[in-house]
């Protein structure tokens, strides 16, 4: 592929791998890389109770209130309130469970074209939407119970490990003022692990040992219980403030759906245009041409020389529209398209260029690409050339195409054109380009243009295929 190309080529090949991957979690790599992440959890899991406390005050006052008053006309207002108010709360936990270090969980599709069609439908949406349902249970029972279980398991832990391995240095400024035969914990732990001893100790001396190994488990331990109740929040944020995967079966549908509507407009515009030049070119000098030869006729016997004239005339008329008709029947698959392949094809395109095309053509023998995918990188790269022929005012064109395999993104097919042009090219609506970025869209592909004023202008479609097997 050409140099010109390359910087573009790899921003768009960046921006794809994008479009197809989320972000995950940091990687575990051993022990000591958890701690990393404690001083995240910790603030996430330490804010965790206050803010499902808070929750669950607004929440209940605004819920049962315009539950009570439901059958007065306001308290379905405040029902709703309360219902937004939950997927505020929702989609705060699923920001802080991201900012925690966690992958992030899908969200759903709040906005959706069937409802944006009223303030009144827009109002009682809540009602028919599972998922603010599911945001309320979350803010009114689950979340509180789990954010206190987490914290209080939270306080405690830290506090012994932080309270053990530190109660050595202060404990002895601290007036104790228990006896020797007092109750002391470590004496109770040693009589437990093992019955019948007779060891004597300093109790006071013991119990500082005892809170250090005790401190020191807890901190120790301390990565993985921050981690696990962080996963506990997870797990139940994906289960109830996740989208589910009938919305993603969805959007997917309404995806091909959009993809193949663009192709058809597409397909449709192309047809338009090219029954209107039918009509005002070729048509034209046809029925121009039937009135020559309909006037040679007339004059043949009685005036040779007048019919002379006219037939070369109509000489003329036909040479115009056969090549009008050569340029029309470019918007069709040539037939050395079918008969010697699409790299022979792209040749044949570039040589009638009336600009200077440098070609460079990377496509394997094996490359197995399907008939319509050939057929539309033809199309796409014949109406690159034309309107860099037509618009850039260039004197050197550059077209590169290829293929590659990216794994788990599947099998693209990469055309590039790039001109030294003024530039300035868009996809604005009406245009050309717009036109072609609807073509390569209906394909499921991608459309790049980079052409700043005074250029170079470089423009690139990415389509995507399944290779033919056999």
């Amino acid at each position: 592929m050409s140099t010109e190309a390359t910087s573009t080529e790899a921003m768009s090949t960046e921006a794809m791998t994008t479009n197809t991957t989320t972000d995950a979690a940091p990687r575990r790599r051993g022990y000591w890389a958890l701690w990393a992440t404690v001083p995240r959890e910790f603030a996430f899991l330490i804010l965790t109770m206050p803010i499902a406390i808070t929750a669950l005050v607004l929440l209940s006052t605004t819920f049962f209130t315009g539950l009570g008053l439901i059958f007065l006309v306001f308290g379905i207002f405040i029902v709703v309130a309360s219902m937004f108010m939950a997927r505020g709360f929702g989609t705060l936990e699923l920001v802080r469970l991201r900012w925690a270090g966690r992958r992030e969980v899908a969200r759903p599709a709040w906005e959706r074209g069937d409802r944006d069609q009223g303030f009144w439908r827009t109002m009682f949406a809540p009602f028919i939407d599972g998922h603010y349902w599911l945001y309320l249970l979350h803010g009114l029972v689950v979340n509180p119970i789990v954010s206190i279980v987490s914290w209080s398991l939270t306080v405690a832990w830290t506090s012994v490990a932080l309270a053990g391995t530190t109660g050595w240095i202060w404990q002895r400024y601290i007036p104790d003022g228990r006896a020797d035969d007092d109750f002391w914990l470590f004496d109770t732990v040693l009589d437990f692990l093992f019955p019948g001893n007779t060891w004597q100790f300093d109790p006071r001396v013991g119990e500082t040992v005892f809170e250090l190994i005790l401190g020191v488990i807890f901190l120790a331990t301390l990565p993985y219980v921050f981690r696990g109740l962080t996963l506990l929040h997870d797990v139940v944020a994906r289960g109830m403030l996740g989208a589910w995967r009938s919305e993603a079966l969805e959007r997917e549908v309404a995806q091909l759906a959009a993809s193949r509507g663009a192709a058809v407009q597409a397909e449709d515009a192309s047809l338009r245009r090219l029954e209107r030049d039918i009509h005002d070119g070729p048509q034209q000098r046809l029925v121009r041409l039937q009135m020559d030869l309909a006037a040679i006729e007339r004059k043949l016997d009685r005036d040779p020389e007048s019919a002379r004239e006219l037939l070369g005339e109509a000489r003329d008329q036909a040479r115009e529209t056969l090549d009008e008709l050569r340029a029309l029947s470019r918007g069709f698959a040539p037939p050395i398209l079918q008969d010697r392949g699409l790299a022979v094809g792209l040749e044949s395109l570039a040589a009638r260029s009336p600009v200077p095309v440098a070609v460079q053509i990377t496509l394997p023998e094996d490359a197995s690409l399907p008939a319509p995918i050939e057929r539309n990188v033809y199309f796409v790269a014949a109406e690159l050339l034309t309107n860099a022929a037509k618009h850039a005012e260039a004197t050197s064109v550059r077209l590169a195409v290829s293929t590659r395999d990216t794994g788990a993104t599947g099998h693209w097919v990469d055309v590039w054109v790039t001109d030294n042009g003024r530039g300035g090219a868009s996809t604005v609506p009406g245009h050309g380009l717009a036109g072609l970025a609807e073509r390569v869209n209906g394909l499921r592909g991608l459309f790049v243009v980079d052409s700043p004023a005074g250029g170079p202008t470089t423009i690139g479609a990415h389509i995507p295929y399944s290779p033919l097997v056999g």
